[in-house]
This record gives C-alpha cells, structure tokens and sequence, in this order.
C-alpha cells in the first residue's frame, strides 16, 4: 500500500508554482485535546443527518455537471438547509476535486443521503433528519469557527438531530468540516467525517474520520458502485456506535492496484512553464467570477 496523498504539502508546492507567495497555514489543533461526544442514545434510537460541502443544483450558474470545469460562480458562501429526500440534485463543480480520475457523474460518492436513508428502512438507525445541510468551503478558519459552524449548531438542535456526518470534497473542505465538527462535539453532538484528506483531517484534530484513499470526491464511496458506498457509510456509523474515543479508520477499499493516480492530483511537476501560467489564468479569473456571486 503506497501513503496517502499528502494534501498539505502538495498544494503548497502548486500554488507556489502558480506564483502565491505566502503559504496557506492549516489549522494545527495536535497540541489540543479532541473534543468527543457519545451518542446520547443507541445508534438504533438515533436521528441522523448530513453535512456536505456541495451545493444544489442551480442552472443560472453555468456548468456544474459531471466533468465540468471549476466554476467559482456556483459557490455558496452561507451554511445553508434542505429538506432531506431522494430527489434532491448536490454537485461540487465549485470546489477542486480529483477531476483528473473523477468526474462528479454520481452525487452518492458525496453525498451519502440515498445509503442513509437505506440504513433507517433497515432498523440500523431509527431516522434520517428532516434536513440535511451544506458549508460553505472557507479558508478564514475564524469565519468556519465562529460563525459557520454556530449557525449549524443552532440548526441542527432545532431540528434535534442525534448524530452529523460530515463529507467533505476538497483539500480545503476536509479543514472546514473537521472545525466544525470539533465545534459540534463540544456542544454534544457527536460527528464522524467520511473524506479522503488524511494529513488535514488528522492535523485538524477530527473527533472521528472514515479515512477513504480514494481521489477527492469520493469520500462516501467509489461512483456507480452501490456496494462500496454501503460498505462506507457502515464503517462512519460503526464508529459513531462504538468509537470511545477520537479514532480514524481506514477503509480498506482500494480505488486500483496501481495508485498511479496519487501523482497527478496538483503536482507542478506534471506541468510546463507555460500551462502553470494558463492555470493560474483561469484561477485568477474563477476567483472573480465567486467574489461577484
């Protein structure tokens, strides 16, 4: 087994090569106690909802469908809740998911609602919340901290959920959730993140983290294999029931033999001089098409 993609340090290097100066620097919560809370019940008598940073389906926003490009104009910028049902279209064209070895063509590898809701007809867990909620990707971890993740506690106790599961799709997205979750945790709800960022989550100090070494977006399971997603989300709500501290799990889901795809994901070396300069183009100009939504 190659080690996991290390996020932090490659995304460093990319944006130095897109010519950033300044580092980002990533919440380091190592030094601190994770907070932890049980489940207030058994996992059979808990209510239990999602929390995802994809966004529902606008088409005012350009493209968003499988394979599209990265669209700033589809961000969200304000935590948000939906009624939870089967019908309802999420997409992550606005956040910088795997697209070299994903394409986004199957909201259940993000968005593990339609799982859920097969565990609750199967008695495993007694409801699925009466929504689900997004979060915004945000790299002010002050604005994460202290306003984000205050407004989904507040809605999530209103809506008296049990238990969140927190999926989260790129680099950066893996960050946000982890803080919010340590905000839920120290307000009694327990947390389980299912992503695929481990040196951000773990740097982070998640409470608990189904670790899936898969291209970003697929933290809920592999596309268009409904085995695969059941058997993670089982793994997310294992720990909820039986976890006694904070704990990572691997899940031992291989995305291919090979894991050549562990090179490509933002690595300069893959680029010349002249297509870094046409990606930080199109970074330039997808950052003022958010900053005007």
């Amino acid at each position: 087994m190659t080690p996991p993609v290390a996020y932090i340090e490659r995304t460093r290097a990319w944006y130095t090569a897109l010519g950033f100066e300044t580092p980002y620097k990533w919440a380091d919560n190592r030094a601190e106690p994770i907070p932890f809370s049980r489940l207030p019940c058994q996992l059979k008598e808990a209510t239990v909802s999602i929390v995802t940073t994809a966004t529902l389906y606008d088409p005012t926003k350009g493209d968003q469908g499988p394979g599209a490009a990265y669209n700033g104009a589809a961000k969200f910028f304000e935590v948000y809740r939906h009624e939870a049902k089967t019908s309802v279209d999420t997409r992550i064209s606005h956040i910088a998911y795997d697209r070299d070895h994903t394409t986004a063509e199957d909201q259940r590898t993000w968005f593990p609602l339609e799982a859920l809701l097969a565990t609750s007809k199967d008695g495993r867990i007694r409801s699925v919340g009466s929504h689900f909620y997004g979060v915004p990707t945000n790299r002010s971890q002050r604005v994460t901290s202290e306003i984000d993740a205050p407004k989904l506690l507040t809605m999530l106790q209103e809506d008296e959920v049990d238990a969140a599961i927190l999926v989260p799709n790129c680099p950066v997205c893996h960050q946000t959730v982890t803080l919010i979750a340590r905000h839920l945790e120290v307000n009694s709800i327990p947390t389980v993140i299912m992503g695929c960022a481990k040196d951000i989550v773990e740097k982070a100090g998640a409470p608990r983290f189904v670790f899936s070494d898969f291209p970003l977006g697929n933290g809920a399971g592999k596309p268009n294999d409904p085995t695969s997603q059941t058997a993670t989300l089982s793994l997310a709500l294992g720990l909820l029931e039986k976890a006694t501290q904070p704990t990572t799990l691997d899940n031992p889901q291989v995305w291919d033999e090979s894991h050549a795809w562990k090179q490509d994901y933002s690595n300069p070396e893959k680029f010349t001089p002249k297509d870094l300069a046409l990606r930080r183009k199109a970074f330039d100009e997808q950052k003022a098409a958010a900053k005007a939504n």
